[in-house]
This record gives structure tokens, sequence and C-alpha cells, in this order.
């Protein structure tokens, strides 16, 4: 509403404008506005997968089949991203679905970290992009199955999980249990309830992800880039900052292959859909500080040993 208002105002009332706006202003916006909506129809279509599961699918459906053993219940769902084809922005609200529906908070988080990558799309557009090429594709699989895993088996350690929930998502969930009435009506209060938590945080995000590109000179990170472990520092970073979707990220990546290593290569594509900025600011609607700290660190140190390794071999 408020780039809309400045538009208006810039049309109808040029003299209040009359100097364009500085080039790295223009860039930031352009940035963070191109993040936004090439998130916004995945973020709408995990809030659609999360009423369905919450609403529509009789209890006990999906638990049903789930292995009655934890670890092996983490397996299974971190697969889970291969039949709910959204990239990381849907992944979230579809997440926060799987909580209010029953699933601990280690199991959740499995499938949180392992659906932006264990998905037939980024599958896809990542063999398109690099092939077989230095295992690039194989590394970003299992790295980011294994990732997922040992992220779910750290937090099952956790003394008292739900801990791990910020106070707001925990009353989210007790309005929801006391939502009335018939599928049709709790649905859109869901969408409602849902949108109103997910769309904040992805503006913020988007809008941190397009400032600091423009505040963070990127020559600097590409004149490290032949230099083994500098370089999967750089990619990581960039990661974290370019915040881009992971089904388009390996066209990204492609761009660098020339300059960087592949093991670099492969910890941008680990990075980025699990610990962007984006991302953390969706994850914070649903899990505090402290945990995604955690999550940060588990998933930055994970990505570069496997970078290193990749490195290594290739």
């Amino acid at each position: 509403m408020v780039i809309a208002a400045l538009f208006l105002i810039d049309a109808f009332a040029p003299a209040l404008f009359a100097a364009s706006l500085p080039t790295r202003v223009q860039d930031g916006l352009t940035l963070a506005i191109s993040v936004l909506i090439e998130s916004m129809p995945f973020v709408a279509l995990g809030v659609l997968l999360s009423i369905v599961v919450q609403v529509w699918v009789p209890p006990g459906v999906i638990e049903r089949w789930m292995p009655r053993r934890a670890w092996a219940r983490r397996a299974v769902l971190s697969l889970l991203g291969m039949i709910v084809p959204v990239c990381e922005c849907g992944n979230v609200p579809f997440a926060r679905g799987l909580l209010i529906r029953g699933f601990t908070v280690p199991e959740t988080l499995t499938f949180l970290i392992a659906a932006p990558i264990v998905n037939p799309i980024v599958i896809i557009t990542t063999h398109q992009a690099f092939g077989s090429s230095d295992g690039i594709l194989v590394a970003r699989l299992l790295g980011g199955y294994a990732i997922a895993n040992l992220i779910g088996w750290l937090y099952s350690r956790h003394p008292n999980p739900d801990a791990l929930l910020t106070d707001r998502f925990r009353e989210t969930c007790d309005l929801v249990e006391q939502e009335s009435g018939g599928r049709g009506r709790r649905s859109l209060a869901q969408f409602v309830v849902e949108l109103r938590a997910v769309m904040p945080a992805l503006i913020i995000g988007s809008a941190l992800a397009g400032a600091v590109q423009v505040l963070i000179p990127r020559d600097a990170l590409l004149a490290i880039g032949s230099n083994p472990a500098l370089s999967i520092v750089a990619m990581m970073a960039l990661a974290m900052v370019v915040a881009i979707c992971s089904n388009v990220d390996s066209f990204f990546a492609l761009s660098f292959a020339s300059t960087f290593t592949p093991g670099s290569i492969v910890a941008f594509l680990l990075v980025g859909p699990l610990v962007d900025v984006k991302m953390l600011a969706l994850m914070r609607t649903t899990f505090t500080t402290r945990t995604l700290a955690g999550l940060v660190v588990v998933v930055v140190l994970s990505a570069f040993a496997i970078g290193t390794v990749v490195n290594l071999l290739a």
C-alpha cells in the first residue's frame, strides 16, 4: 500500500518528487519486491495445503502411515517434501499445520529443513543447471536430508520441545482448537490466521533481503571465490543475503560455477533454502529466536563440512 501510494503521488503530483530516488534505493526496492512477488504464490499454496492437513484430512489418516519409532517418523517426514512441491516459503505454513495437528516440534523441524531441498521441482531444476557434474546434485540431496535428520535428532533431545515455540504460536493453536462450525468456516478462519501470521514476516524478510543485497558489495565476495575455504564462507553468506526461492536458486548459482569451487556451490544450495533472511523471518512466526540461532549454527557448520568434502573429492 505504501509503494502504491508513492506511485500515485508521483503520477498525480510530480512536483513533490522532482528528483528520482538514488540508484541504490531503486535497486533495493526492485530486489525486495521481486523476492516478495516470487514468494507469494508459494506462501498461498502452503497455506492452502496447511488448511487441507488441519481441516479436511480426517484425524488419524496421516498418523496411521507413520512409523512408531521417533527416528523413523522423522526419516519419513523428511521425505514428505517429495509430494509437497512448494518452496521454503510455503513450507512454513504447512509445517505450522503439522504442529497444530499434533506432530512434535522435532518431527516438524525435520520436515521443514528437508522439504525445500528434497523436492521434485528443486531436483529437476538442480539437474537442469548442473547435471551430474562434480556431484553437486547428489551432494545437495543427501546433504539436505542428512542436515534435516541431524536437526530433528538434536532437538528431540531437548527436555521441553514445546519451549522452542513462540507464545504467539501457542495462542494460535488454542484459537484453532476453539474454532467451531463447519469445515468451510474453519478453513476460512484458518486461512485468515495463517496469512496474518506469515505475510508480515514475508514482507519484512523481503525488505531485509533487498536492503542487504545493495549494502554488501558483491565484488568483495567474488574476490575470494577461488580459495577452497573462503569460497564456501562467501557463498554461504551470499545465500543468506540474496534469499532466492529454492526452485530457481540453482540457475543463480550456475553463474558462479566458473569462479567458485564446487563445494562452495553446494554450500550455497544448502544454506539458502534453509536459513536465508526471508526464511528466518518466516520461521520467527513459529519458533523462538534462540531456536533459530541454533538452526543457523547447525546448518552453517554442516554445509561447510559437506562443501569441504565435495572440494576434496572434486
